[in-house]
């Protein structure tokens, strides 16, 4: 993923090399394309197109495709890149793991319906299908990240298709459209008795299919799929998937067919691996274009996260003791709106959770600022009085609404009610990689400072602990946040960190903490992409001395000027570095009464993302990412991409350097890159191995050198929790309004045999029981067990349920997580696609005549197959003019306009239908022409089984055209328009050998079809 030209350490590609030919010896079989990069390495087939690499150009492709639509421009494709941010390239990540989550989950890794193999093809639409509708579902509900892990599983299936079946050996040039369009052609698929494949006794298997199964000329070409392994087992004179690692290859017929990649011992077809995945590659594209046309270009870049403009989350306690910072964060976001607007630091989405006890909410979401600030206005502190408040399961709505890698700012003077949620909050933070920080106006001793410091809460009967906001911290220092004690007088002054902290292009460069009472010494560097640099210190100083890469240094607490600008608030120092600021590694020396955290961020689009994987040893090779945190003690896989540098910008990134939480380093990983060359493309990742996780908590900072040797330095600053335990989601199963769902798990213990304790939680209150339970798990043993939702009657269709299961050892620290999406999806789901049929075609254009002097018009009936009703048309291609008809043509009517050549006169009248501005003719009939947006028909005609009549009419310079065709769940239907079309087109939906049945409508066309035409 990274941008420009990325170079990496070599020394440790020979010992890879030997990593690789040793595992292959132990590996087992592997089914599809290639999982990911690691997959290429381990079956040695470097130039081998593995799903990750499909999926990673298709969104790219068609993202800058989006993006130039929108711009009107061209832009370098490598600025393009550059700019797309790093929410984008994590959106992407999201589609990949689930994708390669597909070959690895226990539950999806040996299905042949996820894969496409023993012929189930007809089961494997009907899931492909159901994908796609889900996906429609979670983007119209803006679940962006269920929509993303639907996304990843249909790729998978879709591009395995050829992969896995005898489409490419057919001589098939073009995509198999029925796959997704039950109204495109259908092939039919091999019986059980029906041999398909010759014997074969070499590792390429050349012709060994059989010949109705190699020719579409053939008089009925019949479709096939490789069998793999011995479940289902293989009928005698079957395909096998065949390789080495497939069992199946040794039963008749011998062999295989599969494509998966360019080394002959893996798959049989290997010489035809290329064209396999340049049509999955195609598939892979239309499904995204699609997808980008039928929710809209805005939601299509939103699904993506391109170019995501900040957040601005606030998590607000409205008790009466909160007027002061209840301003405060008030003006805090008035000012943030003023001075951002129209610029790409202006917050793309604003979110306010408020609080009280026992009030939870509602979360008020929107991306108008100035409903934002409408929403701010009414907040009135009322109420409360006394310890603790519910803020905990704010902050919980708060993580589950806001987008990844959000920063979320809680203003409260109360320590938490519900405690019991901190495992779950603590869970969602890591998961989504958000950071949370506490701004909190009272002192937890309740020692006055100054006389400051007022009390703002009557006093409860029971005196409070001292420690009572110890979770705050713990989750903020979790989390990469801040936890800052102030008071009333200061909190707006503090609040200047919401400012600083809410950009896009935000990076960290040092983030650390210290209890101890002596002088601490810290380093951070800047390069030549940081632009400016802010230093956050929490705690009471007592000394601090900033000194710069030309050693010059400055007393931050007495001398002014000469490095950075100092602010002083109670509980925070606020340090802005001069500009131009010197490039070099700067040092920080300071000592505190008591905690202290050194927080230093700056202005660059130089990041990273990572994440921890494993060799995945069942039925697929290649690396399958570590869901939750690490197991401590033993080795394992780091996986970085670089995002950001400049277009032809050479740098190296040699290591990782595992920090703990006071800074100190605790190991050295060193980089290889995931590329054969050191030249980069897009989905490249650097690869290192931990020899041994650490045992205490730790974040990761990455060293480099850009190509003037210059250091480069990046630190993630969430905290990663080693542990001795695991928690493995088995499946994620839907949601079915009315009914009850199980959601299986296992638990493995990595330690001695001891008792565990399970925690589960939603956002939705479907859990059937929430109270934790124990149990033991024996030494390296491990337990499975299941929760059960209840989804009501009511629930709606597309919703996202975010489950969160933590478990926990009762006699050590050791736990761990796992946060599951599940989508609510309708019973019955309509997925059935518009159709249309050409009821009557004039042209008139001669050879001889010029094509500006002659026209063409083709009339259409639009009608809904399913029960959801049309939703909306549009012109996709085409110069001409779309008409819209409250009853067919009457005779005469048709080509009456032919006369005007000039379709697009200057002086048409205007009206509206529903909320979409449309062209008119005289006679008030709605038209559209190529690059309107989608016009609503939903209400433009009575009952669901009446279709809507349309004209196309274009002079013969443009011949053909593509109208889009929406019904009301998303379905989407691409009607070609030709002056060459026969009058009564065929509806290839007759035309799939009884895939989809004949429908009422379909009737009812025929019907009025037969009427019309006497009168033409």
């Amino acid at each position: 993923m990274s941008q420009g030209i990325v170079s990496v350490w070599e020394g440790n590609r020979e010992r890879s090399h030997w990593f690789a030919l040793a595992y292959l010896l132990l590996a087992v079989p592997c089914m599809g394309f290639l999982p990911n990069f690691w997959s290429r390495m381990l079956t040695l087939s470097w130039d081998s197109h593995t799903h990750q690499y499909i999926t990673e150009q298709a969104i790219l492709n068609v993202t800058r495709e989006t993006l130039m639509g929108i711009n009107k421009y061209q832009h370098n494709h490598a600025e393009e890149q550059t700019g797309l941010g790093r929410g984008f390239w994590r959106a992407v990540g999201e589609v990949v793991k689930s994708n390669a989550a597909m070959d690895f989950l226990s539950s999806t890794r040996s299905d042949p319906v996820y894969h496409f193999d023993s012929e189930r093809v007809d089961s494997a639409m009907v899931m492909l299908r159901q994908f796609w509708s889900q996906i429609l579902l979670s983007v119209r509900a803006k679940e962006y990240q269920s929509a993303r892990r639907s996304l990843g599983q249909l790729f998978h299936s879709l591009q395995d298709f050829y992969s896995h079946s005898n489409w490419v050996e057919m001589g098939h040039r073009d995509i198999y459209l029925h796959l997704l369009q039950p109204e495109e052609p259908a092939l039919p698929v091999a019986n059980d008795d029906t041999p398909t494949c010759m014997e074969c006794f070499s590792a390429t298997c050349r012709d060994n299919l059989l010949p109705r199964l190699t020719h579409r000329e053939q008089p009925s070409p019949l479709l096939t799929t490789g069998y793999f392994s011995t479940h289902p087992p293989k009928p005698e004179g079957k395909c096998s998937h065949g390789g080495i690692l497939d069992s199946s290859r040794h039963g008749g017929a011998k062999g295989g067919i599969n494509k998966d990649s360019t080394s002959p011992l893996f798959s049989p077809h290997h010489y035809l691996h290329v064209e396999a995945a340049r049509m999955a590659t195609e598939a892979t594209l239309t499904v995204l274009r699609d997808l980008r046309d039928t929710v809209g270009h805005t939601r299509f870049l939103r699904l993506f996260s391109v170019k995501q403009p900040p957040a601005l989350v606030f998590v607000m306690d409205t008790t009466g003791s909160m007027f002061e910072e209840i301003t405060a964060a008030r003006l805090r976001a008035l000012s943030i709106i003023q001075t951002r607007t129209n610029t790409r630091r202006q917050p793309g989405t604003f979110l306010l959770v408020p609080f009280h006890d026992p009030g939870v909410g509602p979360v008020y979401e929107t991306d108008d600022p100035d409903q934002f600030m409408h929403y701010m206005e009414n907040l009135m502190a009322l109420g409360g009085g006394d310890e603790p408040e519910m803020c905990l399961s704010a902050v919980q709505l708060a993580l589950t609404h806001s987008p990844p890698m959000s920063e979320i700012f809680v203003f409260t003077d109360a320590s938490p009610k519900d405690a019991h949620l901190f495992s779950a909050v603590k869970a969602l933070t890591l998961e989504k990689q958000c950071k949370v920080n506490f701004l909190l106006t009272e002192d937890p001793s309740h020692k006055k400072v100054g006389g400051a410091r007022r009390r703002r809460r009557k006093r409860s009967r029971e005196p409070l602990s001292p420690d009572r906001f110890s979770l705050y911290s713990s989750l903020s220092s979790v989390s990469g946040g801040l936890t800052i004690f102030t008071t009333n007088h200061d909190i707006h002054g503090v609040s200047a960190i919401v400012e600083d902290n809410i950009s896009a292009d935000k990076v960290t460069l040092l983030h650390v903490e210290s209890d101890s009472d002596l002088m601490s010494s810290h380093s951070f560097r800047v390069d030549s992409a940081v632009k400016t640099v802010t230093l956050h210190l929490t705690g009471n100083l007592i000394d601090c001395n900033l000194i710069n890469p030309s050693g010059r240094s400055q007393s931050l607490l007495s001398e002014k000027s000469p490095l950075a600008a100092m602010e002083r608030f109670d509980g925070l120092y606020r340090v802005s570095l001069h500009s131009p600021v010197q490039l070099g590694q700067w040092s920080l020396q300071a000592r505190a009464d008591g905690h202290l955290t050194f927080n230093i961020i700056g202005d660059s689009k130089v990041d990273f993302l990572y994440y921890f994987a494993n060799v995945a040893n069942e039925t697929h090779p290649g690396l399958a990412r570590v869901e939750g945190s690490p197991i401590a003690g033993v080795s394992t896989f780091l996986v970085l991409a670089v995002m950001g540098l400049a277009p032809n910008e050479d740098a190296s990134f040699s290591h990782v350097t595992l920090l703990g939480a006071n800074g100190e380093s605790l190991q050295q990983v060193w980089l290889n890159s995931s590329s054969p060359s050191s030249s980069s493309y897009t989905g490249e990742e650097l690869v290192g191995l931990v020899d041994s996780v650490p045992r205490v908590p730790f974040c990761v900072r990455l060293s480099g050198q850009d190509r003037r040797g210059n250091k480069l330095e990046r630190v993630s600053t969430e905290m990663i929790q080693p542990t001795h335990v695991q928690i493995q989601v088995l499946s994620l199963p839907h949601l079915v309004p009315g009914h009850s769902t199980m959601v299986h798990f296992d638990v493995l213990n990595h330690g001695p045999a001891r008792l565990f304790n399970l925690t589960a939680a939603d956002d939705s209150g479907y859990l059937h029981q929430r109270r934790p339970h124990s149990f033991p798990v024996a030494q390296s043993g491990s337990i499975r067990d299941q929760v059960d939702l209840i989804t009501p009657a009511t629930a709606e269709a597309g919703a996202t349920v975010t489950l969160t299961l933590t478990v926990r050892a009762l006699d050590s620290p050791d736990s761990n997580y796992a946060v599951a999406y599940l989508t609510v999806v309708p019973p019955d789901p309509d997925m059935s696609p518009p159709s249309c049929s050409t009821m009557r075609v004039e042209r008139s254009c001669p050879p001889q005549l010029s094509c500006t002097n002659s026209s063409w018009s083709v009339s259409l009936a639009v009608s809904d197959r399913g029960r959801s009703g049309l939703a909306s048309l549009q012109l996709h291609q085409g110069e001409g003019i779309l008409t819209l008809l409250r009853s067919p043509t009457p005779p005469g009517r048709l080509g009456e306009d032919q006369s005007s050549p000039n379709l697009h006169q200057a002086d048409r009248d205007r009206t509206t239908l529903g909320s979409q501005r449309v062209r008119s003719t005289d006679h008030y009939q709605p038209t559209l022409e190529k690059g309107d947006p989608p016009m609503n028909v939903s209400e433009w005609k009575v009952g669901l089984s009446q279709p809507l009549w349309v004209r196309y009419m274009s002079n013969c310079c443009s011949p053909r055209a593509e109208l889009l065709v929406w019904d009301r769940a998303g379905n989407m239907r691409r009607c070609h328009l030709t002056f060459g079309q026969q009058r009564a087109q065929r509806d290839w939906s007759a035309k799939t050998s009884g895939t989809v049945k004949t429908t009422p409508t379909s009737c009812i066309l025929v019907l009025l079809g037969l009427l019309w035409i006497p009168l033409l």
